[in-house]
């Protein structure tokens, strides 16, 4: 669904947007499950889509299926600044799925490779 601003002001209030572009993903049962605010890149954009519905499989506990989506996210946009993020709920999701604790060292490890200097590497550093 889409909504101008001056056409629908009142779902602005509704959804606490505050500034546009604003994108909300919503699940099935209507709880907004990721936010993307302001413009962003065609790729970029693409990604946090793809983080967003991800995010909604993760939240219904679908371990297997939240981890393919941020596996995806990661191969299909490794350069993104949505990447480092979905590789590590990619991480969270398979230890949740499978309480597999070594994985998490080696997804440390990736961040190490290549995404050493964000906050998500930071995060994933207690994995180790």
């Amino acid at each position: 669904m889409e909504a101008h601003i001056k056409e629908h002001p009142v779902w602005f209030h509704r959804f606490g947007v505050l500034w546009t572009p604003t994108v909300l993903i919503f699940d099935a049962d209507g709880a907004e499950r990721h936010r993307i605010e302001g413009y962003l890149p065609n790729v970029e954009f693409r990604a946090q889509l793809e983080l967003g519905l991800a995010r909604v499989t993760f939240m219904h506990k679908q371990w297997a299926n939240a981890e393919r989506r941020y596996s995806e996210i990661v191969r299909n946009y490794p350069d993104s600044a949505t990447a480092p993020e979905a590789l590590y709920w990619q991480g969270v999701s398979h230890y949740k799925g499978t309480n597999d604790h070594a994985a998490l060292g080696e997804l440390a490890q990736r961040f190490k490779q290549k995404y050493q200097d964000t906050i998500w590497a930071e995060k994933a550093s207690v994995w180790s």
